[in-house]
């Protein structure tokens, strides 16, 4: 019953908000020839009739509130289904977790973002546990589709909570040893992000999970503050929207050439977990991702111990005081030091 409604109006987004946790698989093709796959609720996959030679996953809420990605997509998806954008690549889209949009709110019961690379086997089920169990298999299903050796990516799109100095910016998961690659840092900038933070040990975000396991050059990608629907500037986020479309129905993309004076990079000096009840920051609410402290300045206070800034301009990112025990409240950051690892 549902397919007649999305092929005459394109809203997948409405359809996967009306389902929360669970949509019956169905498939059907596009007047285009583009073979279209619902694979659940907020998982939906499109392969065109021409060959292709590239397989893209692009996410979007992954936290509930994050609205701007979710709109980029709901877009991306309608001028699909609709036939107003055709394509030359393989791609799935995710709304990771549409029963927190419906309650406009990180998440349900737990943090999805958290749960990746088999971290949501670590405790007792509840639905964000099933989930990412589930989207972990519709991601290694999308990939192991295909012979190997084509190109993979994930682009994981996200708001922050608080605002920032550098108001775009990505964050690249940890890469074992392999090279930063200049061609997806060109992509980014092309989506208006020049600010990229490197981690530099494994993580259980959702980037991470398709970095890891497939090869896929994936990122988490913060595209601004949290804001709820119908409150975004959505020309803020153009130059991404156009980026994405490109990526996904042309052959091949062609960027500026690579100049390292063109970004900003950033790599992780610490990571402070939350361990007691009564844990705090020394700072406000509006203090920005990527504000630097004085060396000696005290960032946190965790129970009985306090945390002060090592070096001098190190750096807040990702701040928030009301994570649950034992994880991460906030990271620090510093200028990249080194630059050989860039190919």
């Amino acid at each position: 019953m549902y397919l007649t409604q999305l092929q005459t109006d394109g809203d997948f987004l409405s359809l996967s908000r009306q389902h929360e946790w669970h949509l019956a698989a169905s498939q059907f093709t596009l007047k285009n020839g583009t073979k279209v796959a619902i694979l659940d609720t907020g998982v939906i996959q499109f392969e065109p009739l021409v060959e292709t030679n590239k397989d893209i996953i692009i996410s979007s809420a992954i936290h509930g509130n994050e609205t701007a990605p979710i709109e980029i997509c709901d877009e991306l998806i309608k001028a699909i289904l609709l036939e107003e954008l055709e394509l030359t690549q393989r791609v799935m889209f995710i709304f990771g977790n549409p029963a927190s949009i419906n309650i406009g709110d990180r998440f349900v019961e737990e943090n999805l973002n958290r749960l990746f690379s088999g971290a949501h086997t670590q405790a007792p089920a509840n639905n964000e546990r099933l989930r990412a169990a589930k989207l972990e298999q519709y991601v290694a299903d999308f990939y192991n589709a295909v012979q190997e050796g084509r190109r993979r990516y994930h682009y994981d799109l996200h708001t922050a909570i608080r605002g920032s100095k550098n108001e775009k910016f990505a964050v690249y998961p940890f890469l074992h040893g392999k090279p930063w690659k200049n061609e997806q840092l060109s992509f980014l900038l092309a989506c208006g992000v020049n600010t990229v933070l490197m981690m530099k040990s494994a993580a259980t975000t959702f980037s991470y999970y398709s970095s890891h396991q497939f090869g896929a050059d994936a990122f988490t990608v913060e595209l601004g503050q949290v804001k709820p629907f119908g409150h975004n500037d959505m020309s803020r986020f153009m130059q991404c929207k156009q980026s994405l479309t490109a990526l996904i129905s042309q052959k091949e993309v062609q960027y500026p050439e690579f100049n390292l004076l063109d970004f900003e990079l950033f790599e992780v000096h610490r990571a402070i977990n939350r361990t007691e009840e009564k844990f705090s920051f020394s700072f406000g609410e509006d203090v920005e991702n990527f504000t630097g402290f004085t060396k000696g300045a005290l960032l946190a206070t965790d129970g009985k111990t306090e945390y002060f800034a090592e070096v001098e301009g190190e750096a807040v990112i990702f701040p928030n005081a009301n994570v649950a025990l034992g994880q991460r409240a906030v990271l620090t950051v510093i200028p990249l030091s080194q630059f050989e690892n860039l190919v």
